[in-house]
């Protein structure tokens, strides 16, 4: 066969081809399915390293099982069944290897505890007593760039100042609201 005659056959021949021995026709079928079933595995496991492995195991696994390929599916779902069996196998492993207790640990608490929850309101509370002590130029950038968030482009062009002024007294608006906190404790 031709080369030309594998770039344009479909499937179920090569998969006839590849099942009589023919090397060739299983290469294609290998070049037609790798892009698309690696990434199926980078993005369920977000590693490149094991999804190449993961590949190679298919592969193998399709080679081996070619005869057992019923023409009841196109080969597209028969292969992409035994990607999502390997990548399952894979899964199951490694949650073998991972112990008990790590298995079923509570995560960790997104929530504040009640001695973080005194100190946050402290720190909050002298940040705005700092804040009041500022001059109102440092005030109001301060304001902008962390409470109302805005960028320094934004606050450049609403304060109708060049961008390296903002950024100037950003940073000794900084300085100064923290000299006051450290004065202050």
């Amino acid at each position: 066969m031709e080369i030309d005659d594998y770039i344009v056959a479909s499937d179920a021949q090569l998969v006839e081809l590849a099942s009589a021995g023919d090397q060739q026709a299983f290469e294609y079928l290998f070049t037609r399915y790798r892009d698309a079933l690696t990434r199926l595995f980078e993005q369920r496991l977000g590693d490149r390293d094991i999804a190449s492995d993961l590949l190679q195991e298919t592969f193998i696994k399709v080679y081996i099982h070619l005869d057992k390929y019923s023409k009841g599916y196109t080969f597209g779902q028969w292969i992409y069944a035994i990607a999502r069996n390997t990548l399952v196998d894979h899964l199951r492993r490694r949650m073998d290897d991972i112990s008990i207790d790590e298995r079923f640990r509570s995560p960790q608490a997104t929530t504040p505890t009640p001695e973080e929850s005194v100190i946050i309101n402290q720190s909050r509370t002298h940040f705005y007593a700092a804040l009041d002590e500022l001059s109102e130029e440092y005030r109001q950038v301060i304001e902008m760039r962390f409470l109302e968030e805005y960028s320094y482009e934004e606050i450049a062009e609403r304060l109708g100042k060049p961008l390296n002024t903002i950024k100037t007294q950003i940073r000794r608006a900084r300085a100064a609201i923290c000299k006051i906190i450290l004065e202050k404790e």
